[in-house]
């Protein structure tokens, strides 16, 4: 299971990370692992199911 830094998931998102805090923060970003050193870290599962999410359905 592929774990991304919170870099990675920006890189892949094209947003800076005070935009992910900032979702973070408001509970609209994806789902975050916190590592004992305090480092986040996505799942790449996580981060494809809320991807899903963010999409409009018309």
């Amino acid at each position: 299971m592929q774990k991304l830094t919170v870099d990675e998931v920006c890189a892949e998102l094209q947003v800076a990370r005070s935009t992910f805090y900032d979702w973070r923060q408001k509970g609209r970003a994806p789902r975050c692992i916190r590592l004992p050193n305090g480092a986040l870290r996505v799942r790449r599962d996580d981060l494809e199911n809320w991807l899903t999410d963010c999409e409009d359905s018309f």
